[in-house]
């Protein structure tokens, strides 16, 4: 077995023989700031695929934003990608995270010599390590294929448009303490942040580029983002998006009440 400073050594950085691979971009991403994105195809979804209700801010954040997108000449339409079975993908995405929480106190606890105990983690990480004791390698193995499967239906989807256009949450930003678990319900932050989280998962998922942009304000003066995802690759067409965006409607200069 290999010792734990070659284990740290495997983990560094990315390198030739990666087995995953991104197209590499053609300039630095800085001058892709303030070039011209050219008209966009943009689909637009406020729709979650796991059915979770959409806040009504966030929906209209999303629609402010498509109207915006039309006025800087880009062709937005409606898409909802109703091939993709949220169910199936929620509980993949959390046996694999699971699992990979395990993976990792099993790693430092190797380096570090040193036997974990619930008492080394926070409740929901001892926790999720429990419930990837309840999946069997294949259990895993299984649900990586799966989210790979994920991958290539919205890759194909990706064939008819540039860039999805969707809310980042599915509730505006939430108080303090929205996730504090019950000593009984350890995992209740995981199955919280679900039904706050629905839309970005698909960018971890399929590793596509993605990004926030702070469009939209509430009533109370709440900032609420807009997510944008590329194709796999391009960044580029993001970061021109974005500069197009601010210089239209810029943000840099809006504080929420909280913030100042």
């Amino acid at each position: 077995m290999r010792d734990s400073a070659a284990l740290l050594d495997a983990t560094q950085g990315p390198d030739v023989g990666d087995p995953y691979w991104a197209p590499p971009r053609t300039r630095p991403y800085a001058e892709e700031v303030g070039a011209d994105p050219g008209r966009l195809r943009i689909a637009v979804s406020s729709t979650a695929v796991t059915d979770v209700p959409v806040h009504p801010d966030c929906v209209r954040a999303v629609q402010a934003t498509a109207r915006l997108c039309e006025e800087l000449g880009h062709d937005v339409f409606e898409f909802t990608p109703s091939d993709l079975d949220g169910a199936l993908i929620s509980e993949a995405f959390i046996t694999v995270y699971a699992c990979s929480v395990a993976v990792a106190i099993a790693y430092w606890s190797r380096v570090l010599g040193k036997t974990p105990t619930a008492d080394d983690f926070e409740p929901l990480t001892w926790a999720m390590s429990e419930l990837a004791g309840s999946r069997t390698p294949a259990d895993y193995l299984m649900a990586v294929g799966y989210l790979h499967s994920v991958g290539r239906q919205i890759g194909r989807h990706f064939t008819g448009f540039d860039l999805l256009l969707t809310p980042v949450l599915a509730e505006p930003p939430l108080p303090l303490g929205t996730f504090d678990a019950p000593d009984d319900q350890p995992l209740y932050p995981l199955v919280r942040a679900g039904a706050w989280v629905p839309f970005t998962p698909l960018a971890n998922i399929t590793g596509q580029p993605a990004m926030s942009v702070p469009l939209h304000w509430t009533d109370e003066g709440v900032p609420i983002g807009s997510q944008f995802v590329g194709r796999f690759g391009d960044e580029a067409t993001l970061f021109r998006l974005a500069a197009q965006l601010e210089q239209a409607q810029p943000w840099a200069d809006r504080r929420p009440p909280v913030s100042a």
